[in-house]
């Protein structure tokens, strides 16, 4: 096959965002899905079109506005990609929204669940408003009217503002036409009615309906013509100059400053705002008549999160469950033990994340411990992990952290807790400039007794090697809401591959042959094209082939061209990519013997498992990266192989095959990018998400 690419074999990056998000609201109009579910992956919905306002969308304005004409892989200029994108985006958030007014909120109507419009307040539940407003907002309310004395203010990313038109003039004497709101970030954006004014078991009000009903208190004497509540998105994307940078904790910290004021790339109003205020917005902002999302609701339904956790129905909700256990982990004690017997896998959230914590804990206490060495990527504001770390330095461990700073939304967070490990005593790497630390590993090092020594030298000592290697992020608040995997082992070659890797993040010098784990930037994406040639190479020899390969993104040119070339020579191709996928699939010619599927369903599909028969002899591959460029040369990446014949056959039975057979939350891709959602039909229904936490987890 000719491996140049062409346009016509690619599919657009940000469109196939779009679509993963359509697939994730798919999920808030499933009746199948319990209600206060549905109500959550609508805000899940905000929450991604967010990111990708803030950094797909921002990036292609910032190459229109350097006039970038090059073409992406599939063809499109920015330009081209934008014009698409807004059409799509537009037409998506006018669905959630439509969605969520005629069959989400009437349907928590009728469960005793409700958002009363002003129109509907009690003459009691109005009363009980004032008095908050006058107690708890009002004081911490600015307006700002305009005039040539009050320029329009510097509005923060995201946040909740209010455009009032006025008419008449204030105790000076100003004619002002207009004044902005803003909406103190300390203020609760929803607000839960007590019992004794409320209609119904729980009833809300939004803090933008309390500010539009007595916004006229803040401009005593004037008219109030109308009041308007809008946000703007902010490009969020932290630009760090590699080249001229001399301390990578510093840069970050000076980039934050500036990323909740960087330029607009998306305004947000009420549907009730007027045209002439919506022009006034856009001049000010800079923004064109696309780029304007009017919204029939509160502009940010993000904050519609909280509610699900406020409201008490169990039967509104998913069943609740216990992680289970592995069986080896329940019958010793003895953690180190276990692991020179065995490797130990465990598959979240359907198992607990609690042994990797306790794996860290128990070394950070043993005494034959001497070394602690992790990278972190996102380990959560709240990180028990991270104070185990805190707690391991203070008692004299040599403990290594490689924090990356440049982990998107989390470098604040990355960065206190770098400078609360400091404070102790650990060691603090920062990582590699221009390749972000995405690796996910752990490394233990203890001093044992060699068994067996001679009676005549007395009792010798040695260094052992235990390590955790995963798939996902060392945080066990998304350890219950993603999809991954994690290998305990104390395998001699793996942990030495591992300690090989944390020796090229802290010093210097030339990388080292590991012997079985393949990284980015070096060998990885070598590595993988090898594994998918060896497999084109049987078929066309007339050998069983066959390659399932399960990821977030898929969207690397090399990657896709050479599994077109495996699907011509023969090679049965599975591809299961939650998200974008920029490969095309099922085209004659092409890639006929590819199959490309989307799983979504109640955890977010996170595990990167990639399979090779090899022969018969099966090799199993669990990872921490996508098949994406920056995945494979800009990051710190490590795909790793499950060597335990038993372990191995776990990852498939779990981690692949009920993924292939799921008629209920999969999605099946079309040669040009749309999907169809799976349907059981005549045969049983299978949920692989519902059907692993059967067999993994127990109900709460």
């Amino acid at each position: 096959m000719n491996r140049k690419a062409t346009s016509a074999q690619f599919l657009n990056r940000e469109l196939a965002l779009l679509e993963f998000n359509r697939r994730v609201l798919a999920q808030a109009a499933d009746d199948a899905v319990p209600l206060l579910e549905r109500l959550r992956f609508v805000t899940i919905v905000s929450s991604n079109l967010d990111e990708f306002f803030e950094i797909r969308v921002a990036g292609l304005k910032e190459q229109m506005r350097q006039r970038i004409t090059k073409t992406g892989l599939d063809g499109r200029t920015p330009a081209e990609t934008y014009a698409q994108v807004t059409r799509a985006a537009q037409a998506l958030v006018a669905e959630q929204y439509k969605l969520l007014n005629e069959v989400i909120l009437p349907g928590l109507r009728a469960e005793e669940i409700r958002f009363p419009p002003r129109a509907e307040w009690t003459p009691a539940q109005q009363q009980w408003i004032r008095e908050y407003f006058v107690r708890d907002v009002l004081p911490v309310l600015t307006p700002i009217g305009l005039d040539p004395s009050h320029p329009f203010p510097r509005v923060f990313n995201k946040s909740l503002n209010f455009a009032v038109e006025l008419e008449g003039k204030d105790a000076f004497g100003r004619s002002s036409r207009a004044a902005i709101v803003q909406a103190p970030r300390v203020l609760p954006r929803l607000i839960l009615l007590p019992a004794e004014v409320s209609r119904s078991d729980y009833e809300f009000v939004f803090l933008s309906s309390v500010l539009h009903a007595h916004v006229g208190e803040l401009f005593a004497g004037m008219t109030v013509r109308g009041s308007y509540q809008f946000r703007v998105t902010r490009n969020s994307d932290l630009f760090v100059d590699e080249e001229e940078i001399k301390n990578l904790r510093i840069a970050v910290q000076g980039e934050l400053l500036h990323r909740h004021f960087g330029d607009a790339v998306r305004l947000e109003v009420s549907d009730n705002c007027s045209p002439e205020m919506i022009d006034f917005l856009q001049q000010q902002f800079g923004l064109a008549a696309e780029d304007v999302y009017r919204v029939d609701g509160p502009v940010n339904l993000y904050r519609l999160r909280e509610v699900p956790d406020q409201v008490d129905r169990p039967d509104l909700k998913f069943q609740t469950f216990v992680p289970g256990v592995p069986a080896p982990l329940d019958d010793e004690d003895d953690i180190f033990e276990l692991l020179k017997r065995q490797d130990v896998l465990l598959h979240h959230p359907f198992q607990s994340f609690m042994p990797v914590i306790d794996f860290i804990r128990t070394s950070a206490a043993d005494p034959k411990v001497v070394a602690i060495k992790q990278t972190v990527y996102r380990t959560g504001t709240d990180s028990e992990m991270m104070e185990i770390l805190i707690d391991a330095a203070r008692r004299g461990k040599e403990v290594t952290v490689v924090v990356e700073l440049m982990a998107r939304f989390d470098e604040e967070v990355n960065l206190n807790w770098a400078a609360r490990l400091e404070e102790v005593g650990a060691h603090v790497v920062y990582g590699v400039v221009g390749h972000k630390t995405h690796a996910k590993m752990c490394l233990v090092i203890r001093r044992e007794e060699v068994k067996n020594a001679d009676a005549g030298t007395g009792p010798r000592t040695m260094l052992k090697r235990y390590a955790h290697l995963a798939t996902g992020n060392y945080n066990p608040g998304t350890a219950r809401l993603y999809t991954d995997f994690g290998l305990c082992t104390a395998n001699d070659e793996l942990c030495a591959d591992v300690n090989e890797v944390f020796k090229q993040l802290t010093g210097l010098g030339k990388v080292a042959k590991l012997r079985h784990i393949w990284q980015a930037p070096f060998t990885l994406h070598r590595r993988m094209i090898a594994a998918v040639r060896a497999e084109a190479r049987r078929a066309a020899d007339g050998e069983p082939a066959r390659i399932i390969a399960k990821m977030n993104s898929l969207h690397e040119t090399r990657i896709i061209q050479e599994l077109y070339a495996a699907s011509q020579a023969g090679v049965r191709i599975d591809l299961i990519v939650r998200g974008v996928c920029a490969l095309k699939p099922g085209i004659a010619g092409l890639s006929e013997n590819i199959r490309v599927r989307s799983v979504v369903g109640r955890f977010l599909e996170h595990s990167r498992v990639f399979y090779f028969l090899n022969g018969g002899e099966e090799s199993v591959y669990l990872s921490s990266a996508d098949w994406m460029e920056r995945n494979f040369f800009r990051r710190i990446e490590l795909c790793f192989p499950v060597l335990d014949p038993a372990l191995k056959r776990r990852v498939i039975r779990e981690g692949l095959q009920p993924y292939l057979e799921d008629n209920s939350q999969a999605w099946t891709m079309a040669e040009e990018g749309g999907y169809s959602r799976a349907s059981p039909r005549r045969s049983r229904r299978r949920a692989v998400q519902d059907e692993l936490l059967l067999t993994l987890a127990t109900p709460g």
